[in-house]
């Protein structure tokens, strides 16, 4: 027997989709028509001067030690109602539920959503949308959020300034697998095609951020996708999400930006939008630019090499001044030893020498 969840998905999928054609009357794409090179054609705010995403330069970030770290608010408490997840055509969604939101910012945001940007399983292709010093991680995470102290609902923030939040987690692949991240992709299978919607099982969703919230890069920009508003406060985390390169190619070669039944399949791949430019903003960071800096293999190599060269010099001063300590102390113990043998020497004389004979008075 279906369950009532299921058997809305439907009427679900239909007000999406109504909701789609009326907020994107042009479809777009990521290289084909209307690709991101024609979308300040027919999206004007893509071509604005905030756009994101964007490069970040460590050494011209700001440090601003008022940044405090951003607070979650019931991502851990998912409760039992289960998830949605969605096949937009152009990423995966995962809907979030109202109880969801964020302060360490100016103002209270609700979540709304949570969806990916990946690449094509190539190597060093990158998949990312930010870069950090022009370096592309393999996948990002967006989680999204609407300013609920100043409007009403998404819609009514989507196009004002400052009325969107968006939590920026890059991906890096591995060997090891990470648990919360199959709550995702062990689904994707059920949505596989545009347009198609399934329901999951409810996770933690803090557990797919990053454990350090207080190390990351705010700065202001837009929506990576049209129509591009530029009206999201962006905070990306330095620290990044782990997870196995099994589990991100299952995220690339899964989903399909057609729908069923089009004769011309076509893989969701490469969603990413290209880095834009900066121009008059500032990026800043919540820590100095110096101790967030990651070190390159070679760096950690010649650091290595110098820690054990610095303990194998510290041994041979520690056994030197070992050595010549017990050389002096034997040197003092030999002469103690010459000092009372002579002193035995002497008593022993004296003992031996006779003893002078009495002298009788007149």
């Amino acid at each position: 027997m279906n369950s009532p969840a299921l058997l809305l998905l439907p009427v679900l999928l239909f007000f999406r989709r109504t909701a789609a054609n009326s907020a994107e009357e042009i479809p777009w794409t990521y290289s084909g028509l209307v690709g991101q090179s024609d979308w300040s054609q027919y999206f004007p705010d893509c071509g604005g001067s905030s756009q994101s995403p964007v490069d970040v330069a460590m050494a011209q970030t700001k440090y601003d030690p008022g940044l405090s770290p951003v607070t979650p608010l019931g991502y851990s408490q998912h409760g039992n109602q289960p998830f949605m997840l969605h096949n937009n055509g152009h990423t995966a969604v995962i809907e979030l539920p109202e109880w969801m939101g964020l302060e360490g910012l100016p103002w209270l945001f609700t979540a709304v959503q949570l969806h990916f940007h990946w690449g094509n399983g190539g190597s060093g292709h990158g998949g990312s949308e930010h870069t950090i010093d022009g370096r592309s991680a393999d996948a990002e995470i967006h989680v999204v959020h609407y300013n609920s102290e100043l409007y009403p609902n998404m819609s009514a923030a989507v196009a004002q300034r400052n009325g969107l939040a968006v939590l920026g987690i890059l991906i890096e692949a591995g060997e090891e697998t990470n648990p919360a991240f199959n709550n995702i992709v062990n689904y994707m299978s059920r949505v596989r095609h545009a347009d198609e919607i399934t329901l999951i099982p409810a996770f933690d969703i803090r557990s797919l951020l990053p454990k350090n919230l207080g190390r990351y890069y705010r700065y202001n920009g837009s929506l990576t996708t049209p129509p591009c508003h530029q009206s999201v406060i962006w905070t990306v985390f330095h620290e990044r999400l782990r997870i196995s390169k099994a589990q991100l190619l299952k995220m690339e070669t899964t989903l399909y930006s057609s729908r069923d039944g089009e004769s011309h399949r076509m893989l969701l791949q490469d969603n990413y939008r290209a880095t834009q430019p900066l121009n008059h903003r500032v990026i800043f960071a919540s820590f100095s630019a110096e101790s967030g800096k990651e070190l390159s293999s070679g760096e950690v190599t010649a650091v290595v090499i110098g820690v054990m060269c610095g303990c194998v010099g510290l041994a041979v001063i520690v056994r030197f001044v070992v050595k010549t300590i017990r050389g002096k102390n034997q040197e003092k113990s030999e002469e103690t030893k010459q000092d009372l043998a002579l002193s035995t020497t002497s008593e022993a004389e004296r003992k031996a020498e006779p003893s002078p004979s009495p002298q009788t008075e007149p």
